[in-house]
């Protein structure tokens, strides 16, 4: 059974390079600028960390514990399966 999503319309006022710039990047998407405001509006409201990111987020903020990273090396960083791994590179 489908659902239907009740819209209403809505009118804003954008600067003309904004303007100019979603649409290109709707066409680039393939979708309709409305579609497009639409899915970056509702990814804006509702795409929240969860408690581990949020974790991690503020582990990277404070300094603490951070390892040094060597680029050279970073297949052993993606590749690892522990932490322990990853504290071995």
């Amino acid at each position: 059974m489908a659902t239907t999503i009740k819209r209403k319309a809505a009118s804003f006022r954008l600067p003309n390079y904004l303007l100019e710039g979603l649409k290109t990047e709707a066409r680039r998407q393939h979708r309709s600028v409305n579609n497009l405001v639409e899915v970056v509006l509702l990814k804006s409201l509702y795409n929240e960390p969860n408690a581990e990111t949020l974790a991690a987020m503020k582990e990277c903020e404070s300094g603490v514990e951070l390892d040094d990273f060597d680029p050279n090396e970073l297949d052993k960083y993606i590749y690892a399966e522990t932490a322990e791994e990853v504290h071995s590179v």
